[in-house]
């Protein structure tokens, strides 16, 4: 497979004046956040006439990327619909390059559970996410990826391993992988296996995007929070992947704007330099 050059992008979640003076010059590729951009009328959500002009500005500047929280792909009852409703008005507004979702759900039976869950890995789980996926592939004419999550629970029994499943769902349903560095930590320490032998089994030739993110710790669990700089080694993983992994376009740092007031632009800024350090 020919090696495509992978080049630094960030998240943007909500309006932020400083976003677009301080960190914007400095990134090629902008990640947004439907869930995050929209506001609530009534029984349905929308994003802002406002927002998207400002989506429009942006894409003048940088290529964007769409990275779903709340579609809820592996609810064994329904998806939420609503969020392909915030995802046509990007579409329709500004282009995007590909988009994402994250490989969890985060309702059952129509009630949020308050965070993401990862899914059982089992072929009924497998089975439901490929055909779903199949549909998204069906209905937007772009790359699809899904993201490896953060379980926070004990690890069930299951019929396949984390990498095998992720493995398996590329091939049966046609998408692309988002690897989530910090995630891969949070889970290896979590859940007491080695990040390298995951890396081991997992396709890397299928991940099209990266992402790298700092959180905190509680009661012994890494929690997957963005609200940090990366930690030494989590970007440390990140020349030994991509050396590995040829397709990656984009290496995403995250960060929610909630930190802000600690984190500061100054220091996101840093943070995607010294990211386009390694990646010289």
């Amino acid at each position: 497979m020919k090696r495509v050059k992978a080049r630094i992008g960030t998240s943007y979640e909500a309006a932020d004046p400083a976003f677009v003076e301080r960190i914007l010059p400095l990134v090629d590729y902008v990640e947004l956040i439907p869930d995050t951009l929209a506001v609530r009328e009534g029984r349905r959500t929308r994003i802002p006439a406002r927002t998207l002009r400002q989506l429009e500005s942006m894409a003048e500047q940088a290529t964007l990327i769409v990275h779903g929280v709340g579609l809820s792909i592996g609810s064994a009852d329904d998806w939420n619909e609503d969020y392909f409703q915030l995802l046509d008005q990007i579409l329709e507004t500004v282009p995007v390059a590909w988009h994402s979702e994250h490989l969890a759900f985060t309702h059952v039976d129509g009630h949020f559970t308050g965070t993401m869950l990862a899914l059982p890995r089992t072929r009924e789980a497998l089975d439901l996410v490929a055909r779903r996926t199949r549909r998204i592939l069906a209905r937007y004419p772009l790359p699809f990826l899904l993201e490896n999550t953060v379980n926070l629970l004990p690890d069930p029994p299951a019929e396949m391993s984390e990498a095998a499943f992720l493995n398996r769902l590329a091939v049966e349903s046609g998408c692309g992988l988002l690897l989530d560095l910090y995630n891969l930590e949070c889970n290896a320490h979590n859940q007491g296996y080695a990040a390298a032998d995951f890396l081991a089994e997992l396709d890397l030739s299928r991940v099209r995007e990266l992402h790298l993110a700092g959180g905190t710790e509680h009661s012994g669990l890494m929690l997957d929070i963005h609200s940090r700089r990366t930690r030494d080694t989590t970007r440390q993983l990140l020349p030994e992947v991509l050396a590995r992994a040829p397709a990656v376009e984009a290496v995403i740092y995250e960060v929610m704007p909630e930190a802000l007031p600690v984190l500061g632009h100054p220091a996101w800024a840093d943070e995607i330099e010294q990211l386009e350090t390694l990646l010289a």
